[in-house]
């Protein structure tokens, strides 16, 4: 018999996603094929604290709008060494301190936000020669940071939309940046997600709130332009020989959502009010999807992504225009990524199971 891929799951962390980071690894727990893989489930408490946890999938979800969350008595405390000699060791830090707990094959770090999914546990994990799912420092870095994804997605040629940068020295947008992008505008932490910390606005008196409320997550705000359009997504996925396809393209509907007419793609409507309309496959014209798959792998490159991706776009009357790029999408039960590769023929345990292959075959390193 063949010995079974061992995967340490990575979830939780201290980004202010972590609860949605939990509903996904929940979702991947339930989806990662036992006779191929045999799984470790390692838990990062909020303030960035690893456990070791014994977890069953159901009960990281969203339960009567309450949130999973990592809690330090979940497990034994666990350190993963950054020396490569111990490579995909995992070493109590509690009773017993030193003891190698267990051993991995390959990670799956299926964090979102700062902390996680922007470069620095890529770091950690190159310096300890574990290989792992999805995309290299570089690339989650700039994935991460809306201001280098438009810089690097503008080199390749990209259509993006408007925007200005606040570094946490300027207060607000100046006079001449108002104009040009007009209203509404949307006001963002520069390296957030879930669109947490996201406020629309429609009036320039409601923008010192919105610039506060996104510098509780990130000192750095971007201030985008609203882009008139449809709302479609497209997944991107890297396969063991080093092809990479992209989906069948989705479109998220939220028009008029809880009563409101300027409602948007936020963090209640995603995952709380199951109130947006999720078409898999978009009802968009053949010439369209293929055009929006080619400007997925193109954005993909642009960044020089790995293993897998979500390319979000807006499709205007003058064709599509790249919102972002998402190097770890969500993976919970009503995410579009897997959504999107169901309807193209990959189901979800063999989705995720091309993800392990990938980063087996790809290492560690330069490459």
């Amino acid at each position: 018999m063949t010995a079974r891929t061992r995967v340490a799951v990575v979830y939780g962390g201290r980004s202010s996603e972590h609860a949605i980071s939990c509903v996904s690894a929940g979702s991947i727990l339930r989806n990662l094929d036992p006779e191929r893989f045999e799984v470790v489930a390692v838990g990062i408490t909020p303030d960035g604290s690893w456990v070791l946890t014994d977890v069953r999938p159901e009960t990281l979800a969203i339960t009567d709008g309450r949130l999973p969350e990592v809690s330090g008595t979940s497990g034994a405390e666990l350190t993963l060494p950054a020396d490569p000699r111990h490579r995909g060791q995992l070493v109590s830090l509690g009773r017993g301190a030193g003891e190698i707990l267990t051993a991995v094959d390959v990670v799956f770090p299926v964090l979102h936000g700062p902390y996680g999914e922007d470069g620095t546990i890529q770091g950690l994990l190159e310096l300890a020669g574990v290989p792992y799912v999805g995309a290299g420092v570089l690339a989650s870095a700039a994935g991460m940071d809306k201001e280098f994804t438009k810089k690097l997605l503008v080199a390749e040629g990209l259509p993006i939309g408007d925007h200005v940068v606040l570094r946490p020295n300027q207060a607000t947008a100046e006079l001449e940046d108002r104009e040009r992008l007009g209203l509404p505008v949307f006001v963002k932490p520069a390296r957030g997600g879930s669109s947490i910390g996201v406020t629309r606005v429609s009036a320039w008196d409601q923008l010192p709130a919105a610039i506060a409320d996104a510098r509780r997550h990130d000192p750095k705000v971007i201030v985008e332009a609203a882009v008139p359009g449809r709302e479609l997504e497209c997944g991107v996925l890297e396969f063991p020989d080093g092809r990479v396809e992209a989906s069948t393209v989705g479109e998220i509907r939220v028009a008029g959502v809880r009563g409101r007419e300027d409602a948007f793609y936020d963090f209640a409507t995603k995952y709380l009010d199951d109130a947006a309309e999720l078409d898999v496959p978009a009802k968009i014209d053949d010439d369209v999807s293929d055009e929006v798959r080619q400007l997925a792998i193109r954005a993909f490159r642009a960044i020089d992504c790995q293993g897998l991706a979500r390319v979000d776009f807006f499709l205007t009357e003058d064709g599509p225009v790249v919102n972002e790029i998402n190097t770890m999408p969500g993976f919970t039960t009503i995410s579009m990524y897997p959504r999107m590769w169901a309807a193209s023929g990959v189901d979800y345990p063999t989705l995720l199971a091309a993800m392990v292959d990938t980063a087996l075959a790809r290492g560690t390193g330069l490459r």
